[in-house]
């Protein structure tokens, strides 16, 4: 491991190489991650910049940057266009999805051999739970010197934040990148998140932090000492909790790896390198998306009650409409029709459309089994159509053979665009 930071106390020296006193939670988080993995996969790119993304010569989007690239002041999301324009030498690729979700999966085997308890947040991040005596009685510390270096085995590095809560943990992760461990003693937490700012701890965006700014709070310090009505008036219902989480008092839990999901909505994003002006052109990409969606309820055993529509323009505006069906389902033959009959209410002819999303959610299964003369429930009390078993063959195929397996030619005329979001939203987020 490169570095490792340690917030210490008196008792720093017993609690690192004695008794860990409490709870122990980390968070990994893969430094760079695509580009890591096509510098990895590229012997020839190892050291030089790489940006994976839409090609700069369309207006694509940035997925990540290697370091060597961030060096020059690119950054994910940020245009290709002007990525290029900092970066003029640096190595391209639209990216690998495949692979990377491969990568992943080993990364989180590894954090399996240590901990039944992890919760993977996304592709390249994960929390995990390494309490002693909940489920082993080695010092966590250790654990996580372990857990790095096994990583960097694979051919790409991580960095890990180590504390009591998932706040701690996710604020120290990203405090030493890249391949860093930064452990927050139990007992340390409000030193360490007392001088940071506001923008440090997730849940505070743009908006907040200039109401915030208003009322003279830059730091977390001043949160966790703010006045009551300050904070409601930023935080509404949720004053008590920020305020927790900036005093480092947060009680945080990470499920076993076998628990259900208590998962929020299934949504997907994409943004097109040329503005979509044709309606069959929206149309055949709202399909796309909700192929993508059925797929990945599907294999978490989803049933969701609400489509949502989400369209973005070219001048920056947008709009978005949702429907709640009247019986769940996981087909996107059902829910895609509902999402298309929607479009007219967002988008009108002549409407430039630069991004089209689409999510479902409202997870609850249904209580009961009711019989309907104008559709067919199975045994769940979902909706579903003729079409259902089509869609779960095509998933089998693509499960075993790859993405590529199978395609239709609606998704021919999208080659070349970027993904820009592709995720499953927890309640807790």
């Amino acid at each position: 491991m490169d570095t490792e930071h340690t917030y210490d106390s008196d008792n720093a020296f017993d609690s690192l190489f004695g008794a860990w006193r409490g709870q122990a939670i980390g968070l990994l988080d893969l430094d760079a991650f695509f580009a890591s993995v096509e510098q990895l996969d590229h012997p020839e790119w190892r050291g030089k910049p790489v940006i994976v993304g839409g090609p700069p010569e369309s207006r694509g989007v940035v997925s990540t940057a290697s370091y060597e690239a961030r060096m020059f002041g690119v950054h994910s999301a940020m245009s290709s266009a002007q990525a290029q324009r900092l970066c003029p030498h640096a190595f391209w690729t639209k990216g690998n999805f495949a692979r990377y979700r491969e990568m992943s999966a080993q990364v989180m085997a590894i954090l399996a051999d240590e901990t039944p308890y992890v919760d993977q947040v996304s592709i390249d991040e994960a929390f995990f739970d390494v309490t002693p005596g909940r489920f082993n009685t080695e010092n966590p510390v250790e654990i996580c010197k372990r857990i790095s270096a096994r990583v960097s085995k694979l051919g790409i590095t991580c960095s890990i934040g180590l504390g009591s809560s998932k706040t701690v943990a996710k604020i120290a992760s990203e405090r030493d990148k890249p391949h860093g461990l930064t452990i927050v003693i139990p007992g340390t937490e409000r030193a360490f998140l007392s001088p940071l700012p506001v923008r440090a701890m997730s849940g505070i965006g743009a908006a907040a932090e200039r109401m915030l700014n208003e009322r003279g709070i830059r730091t977390l310090g001043a949160i966790a000492s703010a006045r009551q009505s300050d904070l409601i008036a930023v935080f509404g219902v949720n004053a008590d909790l920020m305020r927790e989480r900036a005093q480092g008092r947060e009680l945080s839990a990470v499920s076993p790896i076998d628990a259900p999901e208590d998962v929020k909505s299934v949504s997907n994003e994409r943004t097109f390198a040329h503005d979509l002006i044709e309606r069959a052109d929206i149309e055949a990409a709202i399909v796309l998306l909700g192929e993508s969606i059925a797929r990945r309820m599907r294999r978490k055993a989803l049933l969701g009650n609400t489509v949502t529509l989400k369209l973005k323009y070219s001048w920056g505006a947008g709009k978005t409409i949702q429907r709640r069906l009247p019986h769940p389902t996981d087909d996107e033959n059902v829910f895609v029709p509902v999402a298309l009959s929607l479009l007219s209410s967002v988008w009108s002819e002549g409407m430039h459309v630069r991004l089209a999303g689409l999510a479902m959610s409202d997870f609850d299964s249904p209580k009961e089994v009711q019989t309907d003369l104008f559709c067919t429930l199975d045994e769940r009390g979902a909706q579903t159509s003729e079409r259902r078993k089509l869609s779960v063959t095509i998933d089998q195929v693509r499960e075993k053979f790859g993405e590529g397996a199978v395609g239709f030619g609606r998704a021919a005329r999208f080659d070349g665009d970027i993904v820009r979001k592709d995720k499953y939203m927890h309640k807790e987020d």
